[in-house]
């Protein structure tokens, strides 16, 4: 899925899953032929963010009800911590250094090959509704229909783009999203389908819907433990961060922000349950392939830290859960590491379609049905510099299930070293520690290996 292939060199190159045991014992499963696929998206929300967590004052029971009723990934990641990278990532299956699309600013080009363009190849009727964010674009390569809008788009009254033609429309954009995609799902058709809806909430600046300005008012908000990090060990650029725009030393008013960023997400909640009562009503419910996801993570504080973008935890770990029943057990909890990359992959397996050579990510399917135990040990973790927001450098690494090393390619920095197991908030900077000398030494040959394998 790269700019410099055409969609036939890929399916030429492609690995052929359509007839597949696997695809074939869902089927007979499910009752049905091909799945259909409905992946909801928001923007910036993080990993604990909803009540499946055990968030301690936002209630979440749609997004919850997924994982409830299929698999929460307990142990999920972007390879890069922002809005157009990790999204490219989601559609295409691939690094950021692959796909071509490393900053805000790059657009998507209409040839990619996207599970939406190779799902609807393959016959299924594709719809995109809501946020795309690949810089001003206003096609949606790989859909058949869209409903959408350019760039961040405006919380309420929003100009949305109806299969690219311009119309402002009175109302709160998480409330029109839902509605124009329930809209189109209400539509009778013959083949299967496959719905992205993209939220724009969370993102800053954050206004919830009037009926929700005054939730969770009186709720104490967690601090999170390293909010009280020295940040000594780290490097300098954290400290000049936290006191610059994207941290919280000059900003009185983050308490508010977060509180208004939590009650932007009662709408899409809402909206969710929206859209599964409505498959549910269809009878297609049991038939569909439910992902909800975030884009990225976002700092609440940790290391005195706001927005996303830098590899620790908090910026990199994301919301995950999927219901399928013909393939997952109500309650279903996996621990192993999966990844944005790795969807594109799952939906053309349970599709039945090839999966062209170039995906790096890797299918769920076998995790799944328990054919294999795990899908990796370690991954690659990329991030560019982007044009005013230079308090944040490039930066690359590798995260294995214990531990995590980043080096800072274009500027004279320390390096970081940590061990998740004894400090899963990444206070202690190891790498100049003797004693975790070795480690250093092996994390330093994994990351080189990734690195030459994500291009």
């Amino acid at each position: 899925m790269t700019t410099s292939h055409t969609r036939r060199r890929f399916l030429q190159g492609a690995s052929g899953l359509a007839a597949s045991p696997a695809l074939v014992g869902l089927q007979r499963k499910s009752g049905s032929g091909r799945p259909n696929f409905l992946f909801i998206l928001t923007d910036d929300q993080r990993w604990d963010d909803l009540s499946l967590m055990g968030h301690p004052c936002l209630r979440t029971p749609n997004m919850d009800r997924i994982g409830r009723e299929g698999v929460h990934f307990a142990n999920a990641f972007v390879t890069t911590s922002l809005c157009s990278p990790s999204r490219a990532s989601f559609l295409t299956g691939q690094y950021a250094r692959r796909n071509g699309i490393r900053n805000n600013s790059t657009r998507l080009p209409l040839n990619t090959v996207t599970f939406g363009s190779l799902l609807r190849d393959a016959g299924y009727d594709t719809a995109h509704i809501g946020k795309w964010h690949m810089d001003g674009m206003t096609e949606r390569p790989g859909f058949n229909h869209s409903v959408t809008f350019v760039g961040q788009g405006a919380y309420n009254d929003p100009e949305l783009l109806f299969d690219g033609k311009p119309r402002k429309v009175p109302g709160y954009v998480t409330d029109l999203v839902t509605d124009y995609a329930v809209e189109w799902l209400a539509q009778k058709r013959s083949q299967p389908f496959c719905m992205y809806i993209g939220h724009k909430a969370c993102h800053l600046p954050v206004i919830p819907a009037e009926r929700h300005k005054n939730a969770i008012a009186g709720a104490v908000l967690p601090v999170p433990e390293s909010a009280r990090d020295t940040l000594a060990g780290k490097p300098a650029w954290v400290r000049k961060r936290s006191e610059g725009k994207t941290g919280i030393v000059n900003h009185p008013n983050y308490d508010l922000n977060h509180r208004n960023y939590l009650r932007t997400l009662l709408a899409v909640d809402e909206g969710v349950g929206r859209v599964l009562e409505a498959l549910e009503k269809q009878g297609r419910l049991d038939r569909t392939v439910v992902v909800f996801a975030g884009d990225n993570g976002f700092f609440h504080g940790e290391h005195g830290l706001t927005n996303k973008r830098a590899m620790y935890e908090e910026s990199v770990r994301i919301p995950l859960v999927m219901r399928y029943p013909a393939l997952v057990r109500p309650g279903t909890v996996v621990r192993e590491m999966a990844l944005n990359i790795d969807m594109a992959p799952t939906f053309l397996e349970l599709a039945g379609v090839p999966i062209p050579e170039r995906v790096q990510g890797r299918s769920w399917v076998p995790l799944l049905s328990r054919r294999q135990k795990k899908l990796r040990t370690s991954f690659f973790y990329e991030y560019s510099l982007e044009e005013g927001f230079a308090d944040t450098p490039s930066m690359e690494g590798v995260r294995t299930e214990g531990w995590k090393y980043i080096r800072y390619p274009e500027i004279q920095e320390t390096d970081e070293l940590y061990d998740l197991r004894t400090d899963p908030r990444e206070m202690h900077n190891l790498v100049n520690d003797p004693a975790a000398a070795s480690q250093l030494k092996a994390m330093k040959a994994e990351f080189e290996r990734l690195r030459r394998a994500a291009v």
